[in-house]
């Protein structure tokens, strides 16, 4: 993800919090991004929480319904083989024009290791194509699967799905934003991002969802929920 007057950091490289990479990014918006496009966006965060939309979302102990879908590479993940070797580490995304989702994504890349160390696969999804997931991977050095959900169809699921409002619509494609290309559907349908760690018999044992895109869950957070239910019996997804 290129921002204007900032060099891209390789992956791998940016160990700050996730809040300091935010807060960056950010910065560069109220710089260069004119306050009538901002207010727009804002406003659209504060009708998404005013509707409440996060208490939709499947919470701690509901059980989260088996899921088959395609990473980048077109190949079929299952949630139930996933949970079959260990826990599920779920990261929903909007896409890989969302330069909020870049960070995290990278973010958790860093902390991959470990993850795997605690015997959980880590999955990441959001309504993009299985080409623009393949772009993403390729682009930021991903190493775990991007999928492509469809119609947001799982994510409608855990509860995460709204609709962009016509005023943002148009935004999206002032900066060619083209959700319809890289979601591969005229719906423009989101996912609110938000964070899952799965028990291998379905249960939820975190979750972390939020209607304004900038706030993520910090990766020592997850790694501090991975690490407080220890399973000595599963095995990381390979990729």
């Amino acid at each position: 993800m290129k921002w204007r007057s900032l060099e891209e950091s390789p992956p791998d490289t940016d160990t700050r919090p996730l809040r300091d990479i935010f807060a960056e990014r950010k910065n560069l918006i109220a710089k260069y991004v004119p306050l009538d496009i901002q207010a727009v966006h804002t406003r659209v965060i504060a009708e998404l929480k005013e509707r409440q939309l996060a208490g939709n979302i499947l919470t701690v102990g509901s059980k989260a319904q088996a899921f088959d879908l395609a990473d980048h590479n077109a190949r079929r993940i299952s949630s139930a083989d996933s949970l079959a070797r260990g826990r599920l580490l779920i990261c929903f995304f909007r896409g890989r024009w969302c330069p909020f989702c870049v960070g995290q994504l990278e973010a958790m890349n860093l902390i991959l290791p470990r993850i795997e160390q605690a015997g959980v696969s880590l999955v990441a999804i959001s309504p993009q194509t299985v080409q623009q997931s393949f772009f993403m991977v390729d682009q930021h050095k991903l190493h775990f699967p991007l999928l492509s959900d469809a119609g947001n169809q799982v994510a409608r699921q855990f509860g995460l799905v709204y609709q962009v409002p016509d005023d943002q619509q148009v935004l999206c494609r002032r900066v060619f934003v083209n959700l319809p290309l890289a979601n591969g559907d005229s719906t423009w349908e989101l996912p609110i991002p938000a964070t899952f760690i799965i028990d291998r018999d379905g249960t939820i044992l975190f979750a972390s969802a939020d209607e304004d895109y900038t706030q993520r869950p910090e990766p020592k957070e997850i790694l501090h929920q991975l690490g407080s239910r220890p399973s000595t019996q599963s095995r990381p997804f390979q990729l």
